[in-house]
């Protein structure tokens, strides 16, 4: 459906997920944010990934209404979280599900604003520091053609110049959990977040399955979230983190590639990456990018734990 109607704010509850590993002050920024929300969330629920900062101090301290925290014995990365909290926020019946990290902040209106939408699975937009458009979510995420590189092909801020340029809604084809909401029957009907993915393309994936249930994914122009720290997706691509990049890149392509050419595509895409590194005198990254590929082949299955859960507790 595509109305947007009011009065559905009032009928359905939401719980907002947030994940937040050793960024105190962020999460205390965050925090703030959420309780000047115009409509309050009926739930906050904050998984802290074994953060050794001053984290669990900030989160003490809070006064936030419906603020509740999982705390983990040890880093389940950004999927491990999200899982988490979506399983928690699941298991206890709420309508609405709002995933985002601990470095955003919603407009006063911004959740009101995507309670108004009769939708499934909701965007909402991002915006840098400084005022500008921040959303990198993809508008076309190609995983039928194999010289695509990479399959984000097209996103909002590649589209459109500016926040003012969009239309009120934009079909999106992936997303980030940074802003992202859903709601309860679609955990219902795809299950949790993959946490095997631990960072990167988790959110990718959950969405490539909420699509494949012929769910749309909207973002709406109007629910601004605001970034407090510029955005940037430049990692070591010879680190820990450039290995994880790579592997769920790959891993992604094995799942969803829609013929054997695309699903070809990682062994070409190490093989050339590789060779590229150690001709450019990095072994590392060449390390990284064959252990990726190597290690993503045990991912072309969803693990258990990632399909549809039991219902709600009573």
């Amino acid at each position: 459906m595509s109305s947007t109607d009011p009065s559905a704010a009032r009928r359905e509850t939401v719980a907002i997920v947030v994940v937040t590993y050793n960024r105190a002050d962020l999460l205390e920024q965050m925090l703030l944010g959420l309780a000047r929300l115009e409509t309050p969330a009926d739930a906050v629920i904050v998984v802290d990934n074994a953060s050794t900062d001053r984290t669990a101090d900030v989160l003490r301290a809070s006064t936030l209404a419906g603020l509740q925290v999982v705390t983990s014995a040890e880093n389940l990365g950004g999927a491990g979280g999200f899982r988490r909290g979506v399983e928690e926020a699941h298991a206890q019946g709420w309508d609405r599900i709002w995933l985002m990290d601990d470095d955003v902040i919603p407009a006063p209106d911004c959740l009101t604003v995507l309670l108004a939408q009769d939708e499934d699975c909701l965007m909402a937009v991002r915006e840098g520091t400084k005022g500008d458009l921040a959303e990198y979510a993809a508008t076309r995420f190609d995983l039928a053609n194999p010289l695509h590189i990479k399959p984000k092909t097209a996103s909002v801020v590649t589209t459109y110049a500016s926040r003012d340029a969009m239309p009120p809604r934009v079909e999106l084809e992936n997303v980030a959990f940074e802003g992202f909401m859903i709601r309860r029957s679609v955990v219902d009907d795809i299950g949790l977040p993959d946490a095997s993915f631990f960072i990167f393309y988790d959110d990718v994936d959950f969405a490539l399955r909420a699509r494949a249930t012929g769910r749309r994914i909207w973002a709406i122009r109007d629910a601004r979230l605001i970034r407090q720290i510029d955005f940037s997706q430049q990692h070591d691509l010879a680190g820990w983190k450039g290995f994880y990049m790579y592997r769920n890149l790959f891993a992604v392509h094995f799942r969803y590639g829609e013929n054997p050419l695309v699903r070809a595509k990682p062994w070409l895409i190490a093989l050339v990456v590789a060779l590229l590194s150690l001709v450019r005198r990095r072994p590392g990254e060449a390390r990284n990018v064959l252990r990726a590929v190597w290690a993503a082949r045990s991912m072309r299955h969803r693990p258990a734990e990632s399909h549809p859960v039991p219902a709600a507790r009573t």
